[in-house]
Formats: structure tokens, sequence, C-alpha cells
């Protein structure tokens, strides 16, 4: 009996070898994570951390990685801020509750530990694309939590107001698979911008591969009219404009991240995860954008193709 009971044993550690050591107890997630609000509103509550493996970045993602894998892979958003800052603190929300609804996050900057706004120096566009090798190695690390997790076709860059500069700086890094600028355009006049912007020409919008959205504060945004001037020159990709009353600061501050994260992730829905029920807040002759309290748009006609 007792030798029956050890090549059972045997047996048992034989089949898991073969597997590939299937029984390998996942990695956890880094310490220090931080719960904003609840989690957010969507199925997978989401958290707030940084990897000392990407240093001056803040990471959100669901807390709990075990409902995905190789089959069913998180979509990536790499996320720029606002004035430059090199640290998310005006967005935290905003990219928490984008995060709940199964992405992973990657957003420029130190995480924010407390009320204190950072102060240091600007951060730089190069710090986008660390984003996107950062995620795209960890689904290829076999000791990290994100291992097969992470759905590298499906990346977009997007940022506010300077974040939104940096993104279009990046337009053309082909692993993109759709870009969002919000609150934010390619200057008009350069001479107004604050020292040390990216400061593309118009000429960059002729690099765009992919899907665009603007989400604009509307005309009480300082950005307005250099957000629709981009908008009104694309024509060789699908673009989308969204404009909400609100002004420059937009609503990343309101619970969840307010109406810019509901804009916000239908887009991503649609674009990165095939969401037809999503792309109806975009397409037709009325879409469902207008349902919701004072929004407007524009679009261009490669939408509804």
């Amino acid at each position: 009996m007792k030798h029956t009971l050890v090549l059972l044993v045997m047996a048992a550690a034989l089949l898991a070898s073969c597997q590939g050591g299937s029984n390998k107890v996942p990695a956890q997630l880094p310490d220090g994570q931080i719960v904003l609000e609840d989690g957010g509103t969507g199925a997978f509550k989401a958290v707030m951390f940084e990897d000392t493996t990407l240093k001056e970045h803040t990471i959100f993602c669901p807390k709990d990685l075990t409902p995905f894998s190789k089959d069913n892979p998180l979509p990536v958003l790499v996320w720029g801020n606002g004035a430059c800052n090199n640290s998310p603190h005006e967005h935290v929300l905003f990219l928490n509750e984008i995060a709940s609804q199964g992405y992973l996050v990657v957003a420029t900057g130190f995480m924010p530990h407390d009320t204190v706004f950072y102060k240091g120096p600007m951060s730089k566009t190069e710090q986008q694309i660390e984003s996107i090798d950062w995620a795209i190695a960890q689904n290829a690390n076999k000791d990290g939590y994100l291992f097969e997790k992470v759905d590298t076709k499906n990346i977009a860059a997007a940022g506010m107001s300077c974040g939104g500069l940096q993104t279009l700086f990046n337009c053309a890094d082909p692993r993109l698979k759709t870009i969002m600028i919000c609150n934010s355009g390619l200057f008009m006049n350069p001479g107004v911008a604050i020292p040390g912007m990216p400061m593309p020409e118009k000429s960059k919008l002729e690099e765009l591969h992919t899907p665009i959205i603007y989400i604009l504060g509307d005309t009480l945004d300082i950005a307005y009219e250099n957000g629709m001037d981009d908008f009104h020159r694309i024509s060789k990709v699908p673009a989308f404009a969204a404009n909400l009353p609100v002004g420059h600061g937009g609503t990343y501050a309101q619970p969840h991240g307010g109406e810019f994260s509901i804009v916000a992730t239908a887009w991503l829905n649609w674009q990165l995860k095939g969401d037809a029920e999503a792309a109806k807040m975009f397409k037709g002759e009325t879409p469902g954008i207008l349902s919701r309290k004072d929004w407007s748009f524009e679009k261009n006609e490669l939408i509804d193709k």
C-alpha cells in the first residue's frame, strides 16, 4: 500500500512537470497597492501601484488577474498627463475606472501617495513608449504577474493637454491600435505654449494610422480650437470629436472620472475589444453619445465604414 502511494505521488509530480508546472503559484501584484474609491464601477475592481521594473510610471489594473489569460487578455492604455506633469495625480480616478472595465493602464509618472501635487521635472514623450515596451515585455515574462495576460495587439495611447501632445508625437508607433486625445490638440499658435511642451507641427497628423477620438471641453476649453482644427484636418483615418461644456479640466476629478471616462471607455471597448454595443456610442445617424446630457459631436465619414 505504501509503495503504491509513493508511485501515485511520483506520477502526479511527473504529470505536473510535463504540463509545464501548471500547479505553480501565480505571481502576485507588487506590494503597496492603493484602492481608489471602491475600485471602480467595472466588473474587475482595480488597484493602483508602482512596479520597480518600470520607474517613473504608475500602473492601474484589476486586482484579481485570474480571469485574464492568453485567450482573454487585457488591452492596454498608455497615458500622458496634463501640463507634462510627471505624475497622474489629476487623472487617477479616470484611469482607475478604465482599468476596472478590464484594462491594463500604464500612466506616465510617479504614483501619487498623498494630496501633495508633484512639483518635479516635466515628463517626457518617450515615457509612453517605455510603457508600451514594458507591457509587451511583461506579457512574455514567465515569472511575472502579467504573463500571457496582456493583449499586445490592442494598445491605445492617450493623454490630456500636454499628454495629448505627447500622444500625437508618438502617434506613428505601429504597435498602436487607436489614439485618444483629451483636452488637447496641436497648437495653431505655438508661441502661447508652456515652455518644454512637445510641439509637433500640424503635419504630424499625416502620420496617424489608427482611428482617433478627441474628447474636449467645448468652447470653454483652452484647447478647443487646437483640437477641433486637428479634427477637421484628418481625412485618412476614422476621426470623432466629442465635446462636453466643462472646460479644460474635464471631468477627471469627478467620481469614477465622470462623463469623460464613460465616453473614453466606450471608445476603447469598441476599438480594442471590438464591442459592437460600445460602437453605437459613435456610429450611425444618431450616435448614442447624444443620449447623454450636454454632449455634442462631429465625426468624419470613415467612422461609419
